[in-house]
């Protein structure tokens, strides 16, 4: 009977971060709810400043000719009776989302941190601290170029014809351009954190340099929705620019910090397992 007895005691946290599994469950819980209460309040904000949102969304299609022939002015067509009520929707959870990321950003960072050791929090900072404005750039750069691909892929239209743009069509393009820049613009920062942990280095990295740069235009091709010249290039070069100051960083680095202490050894040579005690550093007569 003294098995099913409970302990009136509390127990006490671990002081390294470690805790049971339903422990660490139940903190995923909290903290997916405090993340979920965050954008849902963000979501109401979305909601408030909708139309401000929205037309400057609207903005890279209403500056393109196509857009005024079937009115006169800017308009984009709706098919079904929920479509405006669920465009508006999808944009205000957009708009929640960017409001409420301190609160989900801190929440996971909260809840990963103590599995990391000292040096991993500093570099996941530095990292994360980068990871931010590289994303904003890059969804800065598709908005800013949005207006001239689209006005290029719709000088395509045949004659006699009239766009019907749907407001569906066009906010997946918009939110998928803004998207696919801001994550490739992360690429070259993903080079230099494997870098930094030691998986690749710069040598590896100088021999494929070609090679890289050649699947940059690639991948610029096939994410872009419209696949037009100018969408590639606009996403290809700032990646190119990007992964050279990623390159730079991983040349500096090694150059100050060599990649072992045993890199004078030969290959045939074999490395210490463990180190010296302090005993045999004192006498290093009595090796055997």
């Amino acid at each position: 009977m003294a098995l099913l007895k409970r302990s009136g005691s509390k127990s006490q946290r671990d002081p390294e971060g470690r805790m049971p599994l339903m422990e660490h469950l139940r903190e995923l819980r909290n903290r997916l709810l405090i993340a979920f209460a965050a954008v849902a309040v963000g979501l109401i904000v979305g909601w408030i400043v909708f139309p401000p949102v929205w037309e400057l969304l609207k903005e890279p299609y209403c500056s393109t000719v196509q857009s005024r022939q079937l009115t006169g002015s800017c308009s984009l067509t709706y098919n079904g009776i929920f479509s405006s009520f669920f465009i508006t929707l999808k944009v205000s959870l957009m708009v929640g989302l960017v409001v409420a990321s301190p609160v989900w950003l801190h929440q996971i960072w909260s809840f990963v941190t103590p599995a990391l050791y000292r040096s991993e929090k500093r570099y996941s900072l530095a990292f994360l601290g980068l990871a931010i404005p590289l994303f904003v750039l890059g969804a800065l750069v598709s908005y800013f170029i949005m207006d001239t691909a689209l006005g290029f892929l719709l000088s395509f239209s045949l004659e006699d014809t009239v766009a019907t743009i749907s407001i569906d069509d066009y906010l997946n393009y918009v939110l998928i351009m803004l998207v696919i820049f801001g994550v490739s613009f992360e690429l070259p920062l993903l080079l230099a954190f494997l870098n930094v942990i030691g998986v690749l280095s710069h040598a590896t990295v100088a021999k494929h340099r070609r090679l890289v740069i050649f699947l940059m235009f690639v991948f610029g091709a096939i994410v872009t929705p419209g696949g037009d010249p100018l969408t590639m290039m606009a996403l290809a070069a700032p990646m190119i620019v990007l992964f050279l100051a990623a390159e730079l960083f991983m040349f500096v680095r090694e150059k100050r910090r060599p990649a072992s202490e045993f890199g004078d050894l030969s290959d045939d040579e074999a490395s210490p397992l463990e180190e010296p005690s302090p005993e045999e550093d004192a006498d290093p007569t009595d090796r055997r």
